[in-house]
């Protein structure tokens, strides 16, 4: 038997996987956000005894296979971020709605880094500066995120 809310958790990570593959124009497609980190940095946030670093090597293996990319490696990028923020989650809890948009920026740009070294060390990735701007898309979507997964959870019951 799954705990209460667990299908509740599972739809919403397919979603966010579904928005991560999804066509976009050209043009705006480098600024889509990291749907499946700002998802799960929201789970890790509201019930980090459920959603754990086990949780983000599932998905960042996932998105691996979704975006044809070596195995592994958005999963290290998943997996030091979630560290971050359930090793520090209750001080996270407390900032401000802008001010968790700041560190969620910054966490997106710290996944990315990881992830472009992780490429860069495998099959020599070019960079470009357009890499990073999902780190402010996610930030500016984190402000909406964030009370629509709050009010999901809160009346699932997810806990």
């Amino acid at each position: 038997m799954l705990k209460r809310g667990t299908m509740t958790l599972i739809i919403s990570y397919l979603i966010a996987l579904v928005l991560m593959v999804m066509p976009m124009p050209a043009g705006l497609d480098t600024f889509r956000p990291d749907w499946v980190t700002l998802v799960l940095l929201y789970w890790v946030l509201a019930i980090p005894h459920r959603v754990n670093m086990g949780t983000a090597l599932v998905l960042g293996v996932l998105s691996d296979i979704l975006l044809g990319s070596v195995l592994g490696v958005h999963a290290l990028g998943m997996i030091v971020v979630t560290y971050f923020v359930a090793r520090h989650f209750q001080r996270f809890r407390n900032f401000s709605l802008p001010q968790q948009a700041i560190l969620v920026a910054f966490l997106i740009l710290l996944k990315r880094m990881l992830v472009f070294q992780a490429n860069v060390f495998i099959h020599d990735a070019d960079f470009t500066a357009s890499y990073f701007w999902p780190a402010l898309t996610s930030a500016l979507f984190w402000l909406w995120l964030f009370p629509l997964l709050r009010k999901i959870r809160r009346h699932f019951g997810v806990n």
